[in-house]
């Protein structure tokens, strides 16, 4: 095999896999689509980094397992719909992921996060994109334990809001036992 294809986020992470065998790694738009493409074009030399779900769609072989260089390495596929849909609240512990911007002003982020200091939230995940390649508007992408019904997370999200131009829940959905989302 020479090439392996597959969405710009896996290639990374299986990295260190490809350039022990000298493979050369290509960007697909998805994994799936990619396994698909393999499939369609019959080349004996180009492989799919993509779920072994797809590979028994596609009528592939299975060429290796585990490839990814980080054993711990966790992706997550979610099921969105046009509707948020809170009420089907899982037994055990829960997560809830959302996004929002700062406003632009001073210790806006720390103002926004000091809502879920007060009142014992754990934030599992917090990332950052620049909204329109400008420093003046930053987007934030989090994780949070707990469901928006629970009265410290309500308490935190409503202190988040104060201090944002733009919060949007994502999702809420349990969690598996280790803390980590189960989607």
């Amino acid at each position: 095999m020479r090439e392996a294809h597959g969405h710009v986020v896996i290639l990374p992470q299986c990295a260190g896999f490809l350039k022990a065998h000298g493979i050369r790694g290509l960007v697909s738009s998805d994994n799936a689509r990619a396994a698909r493409e393999v499939a369609e074009g019959g080349d004996k030399t180009k492989a799919a980094l993509a779920s072994e779900l797809a590979a028994e769609i596609y009528g592939l072989e299975v060429l290796a397992r585990q490839i990814e260089d980080q054993a711990n390495n966790t992706t997550r596929f979610l099921v969105m719909s046009r509707e948020a849909d809170h009420s089907r609240r899982g037994t055990g512990p829960m997560i809830t992921t959302f996004t929002f911007r700062v406003r632009n002003i001073p210790a806006a982020l720390y103002k926004a996060m000091g809502g879920f200091a007060t009142n014992g939230v754990n934030m599992t995940k917090l990332e950052s994109y620049m909204v329109g390649g400008t420093f003046t508007a930053t987007e934030f992408y989090a994780d949070i334990e707990g469901h928006p019904d629970d009265p410290p997370v309500a308490r935190a999200l409503e202190e988040l809001r104060y201090f944002t131009s733009q919060m949007r829940i994502v999702g809420v959905y349990p969690a598996d036992v280790t803390g980590r989302p189960t989607v």
